[in-house]
């Protein structure tokens, strides 16, 4: 399996986007405070199960692990995709894993063609593996996107 020095989060749910970057040096300490996580989906009670998460993130200090974390309206999709490119530019040298939602995919595939196509490899969020740390990565955008759709409504 391929080591990866960055792994990118890029998610949206509802009028939500957002991503997250975090160093392969910080996954091992922050992947067994994420054993609660699971998609919002799949959670029996939503409301109880978000206030548990969102006290779990603060508990944790889950947020510091990561490089940046951004989340915007679906209108600001753009700047959400500009930032992630401009991080790429940035770190050239850098081998980077992107794991993008299965409907952004295509195009966003696309844009990273054209700065950094040798060193970055983008998969859809669809195909992680259940179980894998790529996978329980995946949940810290999916829940951070659910706690600002609720706290906005």
């Amino acid at each position: 399996m391929r080591e990866f020095d960055y792994y990118i989060f890029i998610d949206y749910f509802e009028n939500f986007i957002g991503y997250n970057i975090i160093e392969k040096g910080k996954i091992r300490a922050l992947l067994p405070k994420l054993s609660r996580f699971k998609h919002y989906n799949n959670a029996e009670n939503k409301k109880l199960y978000l206030k548990n998460i969102k006290k779990t993130i603060k508990r944790e200090n889950i947020r510091s692990y990561f490089y940046k974390i951004k989340i915007l309206r679906t209108s600001k999709k753009m700047q959400i995709y500009l930032d992630v490119l401009e991080f790429l530019k940035k770190h050239l040298n850098c081998i980077v894993f992107i794991s993008v939602d299965n409907n952004e995919y295509d195009n966003f595939e696309k844009l990273v063609e054209i700065v950094n196509n040798e060193k970055t490899k983008v998969v859809k969020e669809s195909s992680l593996k259940k179980g894998t740390f790529e996978y329980q990565l995946s949940l810290i955008i999916d829940n951070l996107l659910n706690i600002e759709r609720i706290k906005s409504k």
